[in-house]
């Protein structure tokens, strides 16, 4: 199964992946900023498709991290992945982008049987969610996602940028203090849950926050 996946709830990223044991990772690509994501994102996958020597036609998926994060920045990913996705006459799949950050962490640390993954939601706030590990297992949900100040999350090993910006008040993992979710592993997550024959989200966002913009009243009479 050849998967395109598509994750813009940090930075914007895209990776292609395999369940191929001899090919696994076929490519991927992430951007460092936070704000460019609608500029870079389908030059980005236009290059990791050529470069790769696939085509739209190849792919087998579209899966789309689907948040929490920014409304801009999780607009331009979603949306990118559900054009791709109808034109290529593709299955879409969401998945939750803090995932891959738990997925990162359980196959690169020795985390603890419990743990918070913690994004920067701005605001002085954090996207975060709580997970469990056991031996050969994907890294189970246990609650959230939430959106909260960084002081009332619980006391649990921290992992993740937005760990980072807030040390001074969560257990953050100092190797994993500038993690974003990457495409690469939400990419894989998918892969193992659909392998286990675990069930995949949609592609509705996971905003958890109502927009600054906000449609105008009707007017007012003067008299």
């Amino acid at each position: 199964m050849l998967i395109l996946a598509i994750d813009t709830s940090a930075v914007a990223s895209a990776a292609l992946v395999s369940d191929d044991a001899l090919e696994g990772v076929v490519a991927s690509f992430s951007t460092e900023d936070t704000r460019s994501h609608a500029e870079v994102l389908a030059p980005g996958i236009e290059d990791l498709l050529a470069s790769a020597g696939v085509t739209g036609q190849d792919l087998d998926a579209i899966v789309t991290g689907v948040g929490p994060g920014p409304f801009t920045g999780l607009r331009s990913g979603i949306a990118t992945a559900r054009t791709l996705a109808f034109v290529w006459d593709k299955p879409l799949y969401g998945l939750m982008s803090l995932d891959a950050v738990a997925l990162e962490v359980a196959e690169s640390t020795d985390a603890a049987a419990e743990f918070l993954v913690v994004t920067d939601a701005r605001r002085k706030e954090v996207y975060w969610a709580r997970y469990s590990l056991a031996d050969g297992q994907l890294p189970q949900l246990e609650d959230g996602p939430h959106v909260s100040f960084a002081a009332d999350l619980p006391e649990l090993p921290a992992y993740g940028a937005g760990a980072g910006l807030y040390s001074d008040v969560l257990r953050a993992d100092p190797g994993f203090s500038n993690e974003q979710p990457d495409a690469l592993y939400l990419g894989q997550f998918a892969l193992a849950r659909l392998a286990a024959g675990g069930q995949l989200l949609d592609s509705t966002p996971l905003y958890l926050r109502e927009s600054d913009a906000q449609v105008p009243g009707p007017r007012k009479r003067a008299l």
